[in-house]
């Protein structure tokens, strides 16, 4: 009988985040979940009891609590072989409104709170020359969206963070992972007042990034169609790319 995977998820209270948890469950693996809502993982828990998880109610701002739930996993079951920071959130912010906050909050969820997740781990899995870093980036940080300035820019420091780590880890051993979503039925997508092309449910997705971190692969857009799309807006000339969405539906301002 195979060694079960041992695998440490952030964000793992909704959306693509529990969906990941399910889906690497589905397959056996050993759970550390994260997340700031301790009763939604509890309640995941409690729903798999014959699995071996373990939760840890902790915002992923606090690099301190992260680093200590991180020695707790790595105490009970050893190095994990996967780690995947997924914890994120969306904010409507537009500079000149007063928005600074929610500039910060974005980035140090989605950027600094990768970061964090990684930092208590790289090193073990370094020493142990294997196992998988993975990061979720998203199509939206391809180019700059009127609208969603923090979230397309939290993700785009994702992109090259998680390029760069690649290929500092690859002569370790370890295997960075970038995944960007494009639409996902998850919560945070579900008032988007706007067309969502090529939508994904979230368990499919779950299922397609186990598997691409199974494969190995480095890099990875899902929905496929979201690929070409990413492309395209990549290769975009900045004249072409501007007229074509300053009149583009935004997500609505967070106010608080």
């Amino acid at each position: 009988m195979s060694t079960p995977l041992k695998v440490f998820i952030t964000g793992a209270s909704s959306g693509i985040g529990l969906a990941l948890a399910a889906e690497y469950a589905r397959r056996g693996a050993i759970l550390g979940l994260v997340a700031r809502r301790g009763d939604a993982l509890a309640s995941f828990q409690q729903s798999h009891p014959q699995h071996s998880i373990s939760i840890y109610p902790v915002d992923v701002r606090d690099a301190d609590a992260l680093a200590a739930a991180a020695a707790q996993f790595i105490e009970l079951y050893g190095c994990p072989d996967i780690v995947i920071a997924n914890a994120g959130i969306s904010r409507g912010a537009v500079t000149g409104h007063g928005d600074l906050r929610a500039f910060r909050e974005v980035m140090d969820v989605n950027y600094f709170g990768m970061v964090a997740t990684f930092e208590p781990f790289a090193a073990a899995m370094m020493t142990a020359g294997k196992g998988a870093l993975v990061g979720l980036a998203s199509v939206a940080g391809v180019r700059g969206l009127p609208g969603s300035g923090a979230y397309s820019a939290s993700k785009a420091a994702a992109f090259k963070y998680l390029e760069a780590l690649r290929v500092e880890m690859r002569p370790k051993g370890v295997n960075v992972v970038t995944i960007a979503p494009g639409y996902v039925r998850t919560p945070m997508t579900a008032h988007n007042p706007y067309r969502m092309p090529f939508l994904m449910d979230a368990d499919r997705f779950a299922a397609k990034v186990a598997d691409a971190v199974e494969r190995s692969t480095s890099f990875a857009i899902y929905p496929w169609q979201m690929r070409v799309v990413a492309a395209l807006l990549h290769v975009l000339p900045r004249w072409l790319y501007d007229r074509a969405f300053e009149r583009a539906p935004r997500k609505p301002r967070t106010v608080d």
